[in-house]
């Protein structure tokens, strides 16, 4: 793989990409009003508009509705991705082709690459031994023209890049991430990773949410899985036959020894530590930490002794875009340099509206906000995808940026706006404080309740003892003091407005029920949500998911005093 030529070159080869895609669909029906034929880059980016999924909905929708694929792409669609749903409100369909699912496999083979250059074979020197990865599929439902509809690892794990992988090396054989039930996947996947704890080097999953939900799993099933090794036989419960009959020749018969080294260490009294202790050769943890997930970063310290946390790759249903070239790099430091042979990108300065200068990859500023503009090879056309970006540095001619959130992603009440990363950065000035207790916060969302006067900021939190047998009993004074922190380390201008006119009321803390967010996240799957996209939404927009969360709060807590300005 020559990284060097890929980052080397980024000027030259974004510009072969923009040839090649233009030159592939400058006829389509869409891009023919705009470019007449051309393949000509200045008469693309002085025609072809900026656009937002409303823009180009019409011509998916027509394609899907089982007109030819040449409405949009030279080459034909075969099938569509649905975006997760969860980090950006509403679901989207986006046209694609088997071009994609290799930029995946692209990117996953890079990420390999550069996990083996990091991080070293062990002491004898042996194979790097195997990932528990936690892939999931869901069914997929078809367009009315009978193309697939799926998530983008659903898609991936049907597609020939999948199948045809040069190796595997994973705990869990094909038909557990293939299994369409989640509970049975996720049971199977770590009994799987628990009968071969000695080969395992790695946890994986696409999102840390995942991570921290299988760890939570594994607490209500370990003796269910260690009666299962002890025995040599899978719970009569997991019944889609084809994983079964897998997960049943991973067992292999009876091992009462493991089955006792697992008992041992599930039944001490905290689980600090648990990944290390069940799997005493885990290098690292894989999935992605940025953005949304940091707010899992603690429960995942808490729960692998601090095991290092790989953030590999950045992609969204639209295109892959690159990788974290430093495996190794601290959480709050994680940068993706993007590879300039999957799409052509360009970027407008974030939150300056049509009216910014668009620059391409290759000329954009260290320090600067931007948000990306794709064109890709199966549709989608300078598409504003929504997510904010700062350039942190350049890996030879290649800039790697830092995500900092999503564009619209919002709380307000009256003048003022808090951003994603603002709520982040309230959280984990929070998490500090709940540090000197014995609580861990296994979930939250938020929302800006303005159905009374003043409006205020509402936080949901789902608490967990550190010590298992611990009843979760959270204190007055910390969840108050949790308050004013957070409302301490929002915007000059909330903290102004909140202190001086009294326009925006007290921010509160909700706590709910063990298991609240799981089952929210079970809501959004049965409404068509990825179990491997899922993310919980930073601020809840559903009213359903709002009276969900209201009838499974045990406590509410005020924060008492106004924050200094």
């Amino acid at each position: 793989m020559d990284l060097m030529k890929l980052t080397s070159n980024a000027k030259q080869i974004q510009d072969d990409v923009l040839k090649e895609i233009l030159t592939l669909n400058a006829n389509t029906e869409y891009l023919y009003r705009y470019l007449h034929g051309s393949s000509d880059k200045e008469l693309f980016k002085k025609n072809v508009p900026v656009i937002s999924y409303d823009d180009v909905k019409p011509y998916i929708q027509r394609v899907a509705n089982g007109e030819p694929s040449n409405v949009i792409s030279g080459k034909p669609i075969t099938g569509f991705l649905l975006s997760s749903g969860t980090s950006g409100g509403e679901q989207k369909i986006f046209p694609v082709n088997n071009k994609f699912f290799e930029d995946m496999a692209f990117i996953f083979a890079l990420r390999s690459f550069l996990i083996s250059k990091h991080i070293e074979d062990d002491e004898e020197g042996n194979e790097k031994g195997k990932v528990l990865m936690l892939f999931f599929a869901r069914q997929q439902s078809t367009s009315p023209c009978g193309l697939p509809i799926s998530t983008s690892v659903t898609g991936y794990l049907m597609s020939d890049s999948f199948k045809n992988r040069p190796s595997n090396c994973f705990t869990s054989p094909d038909e557990v991430a293939l299994c369409p039930d989640l509970k049975q996947a996720m049971y199977c996947h770590l009994l799987c990773g628990l009968r071969q704890r000695d080969e395992v080097v790695a946890l994986a999953a696409s999102f840390a949410s995942s991570l921290v939900g299988a760890i939570t799993f594994l607490e209500s099933y370990w003796k269910e899985m260690c009666s299962n090794i002890r025995y040599g036989q899978l719970s009569e419960w997991i019944t889609d036959l084809r994983c079964r009959d897998a997960v049943t020749n991973i067992l292999g018969g009876s091992n009462c020894e493991l089955a006792d080294q697992i008992e041992e260490e599930c039944n001490k009294i905290s689980w600090e530590g648990i990944v290390t202790r069940l799997w005493p050769k885990v290098k690292f943890i894989q999935s992605i930490i940025t953005g949304q997930n940091s707010q899992y970063i603690p429960m995942l310290e808490f729960y692998s002794n601090k095991v290092h946390l790989f953030s590999p790759a950045y992609g969204s249903s639209e295109t892959m875009f690159g990788v974290n070239m430093n495996p190794l790099c601290k959480p709050q430091d994680v940068s993706y340099t993007f590879m300039p042979n999957i799409s052509y990108f360009e970027f407008i300065l974030a939150d300056d509206g049509n009216k910014g200068e668009i620059v391409d990859l290759v000329n954009v500023k260290i320090g600067s906000y931007y948000e990306p503009l794709i064109t890709n090879y199966y549709g989608l056309h300078r598409y504003r995808m929504g997510d904010i970006l700062q350039v942190s540095g350049f890996y030879n001619n290649e800039p790697q940026f830092r995500f900092v959130r999503r564009k619209n992603m919002v709380l307000s009440v009256n003048l003022e706006v808090t951003t994603e990363e603002d709520i982040l950065k309230a959280l984990n000035n929070a998490t500090l404080v709940l540090k000197r207790s014995d609580l861990l916060l296994t979930g939250f969302t938020c929302y800006a309740d303005i159905s009374t006067l003043p409006g205020h900021y509402i936080f949901y939190w789902e608490l967990k003892a550190k010590n298992i047998s611990d009843i979760v009993k959270p204190g007055n004074k910390v969840l108050v003091e949790c308050c004013c922190v957070m409302e301490e380390s929002l915007s000059a201008l909330y903290r102004d407005i909140r202190s001086k006119d009294g326009s925006i009321g007290a921010l509160e803390i909700r706590v709910v029920q063990q298991g609240t967010f799981h089952s929210l996240m079970e809501i959004f799957i049965s409404q068509g949500a990825s179990p491997s996209q899922y993310k919980t939404p930073i601020c809840i927009k559903s009213s359903e998911a709002l009276a969900f969360l209201d009838n499974n709060v045990l406590a509410r807590f005020f924060s008492d005093k106004s924050p200094p300005l």
